[in-house]
């Protein structure tokens, strides 16, 4: 392990060979997860209890904070699936860990920590779609309008940002970064 691999400051991190700086403070986050945790309370107050499937690794900060929020009976579950090495998505999805309860029949909410190309999300779709689920929602934290190809509908979004790659908040660059409260953005060179 390299000891220059990692190097922060309040306002600027370096991960691996890159710097990243300060781009969404957690207070602006945690404000967009209470704000779409509210939608989710509203559409689903009196309902049978859904199951949120929330996709690891990047989704596990979200999740935590919007559960914090969520006030009508539901399961939480978790699925594991990667489309990305390094600074961009490979257009590869590979299902790391399947979904082990039967699911058929039952509603489902996707949770996402980012969606970009919609790759993952599509491939996520059909995949429930398969399994028999009886209704599918998205819920994403950060949403890329300009480079979302997919035709799934995103139900729940808490933040739009453009295409630059970001960290922290369970989002990582090679498997670092994750563990920052705020987000950072990449820098150029």
């Amino acid at each position: 392990m390299h000891f220059l691999l990692y190097f922060c400051t309040m306002d600027r991190i370096r991960l691996h060979d890159r710097y990243f700086r300060l781009f969404i403070p957690n207070e602006k986050i945690e404000e967009a997860v209470r704000k779409t945790a509210l939608g989710l309370n509203r559409d689903y107050a009196g309902s049978e209890p859904p199951v949120f499937l929330s996709v690891l690794n990047g989704s596990f900060m979200f999740t935590a904070s919007l559960m914090r929020h969520i006030d009508f009976l539901c399961e939480l579950s978790f699925v594991k699936m990667t489309s990305y090495c390094g600074t961009s998505s490979t257009g590869q999805v590979r299902q790391l860990i399947g979904v082990s309860d039967s699911l058929k029949g039952r509603r489902v909410i996707i949770v996402e920590d980012i969606v970009d190309t919609g790759r993952t999300i599509t491939d996520m779709y059909a995949l429930l779609q398969d399994m028999g689920v009886s209704d599918i929602r998205v819920c994403t934290l950060f949403l890329k309008p300009d480079a979302y190809k997919g035709s799934v509908r995103i139900d729940y979004h808490a933040m739009e940002i453009g295409n630059e790659l970001i960290v922290g908040y369970g989002l990582d660059y090679d498997q670092l970064g994750r563990q920052f409260k705020d987000i950072y953005i990449i820098e150029q060179p």
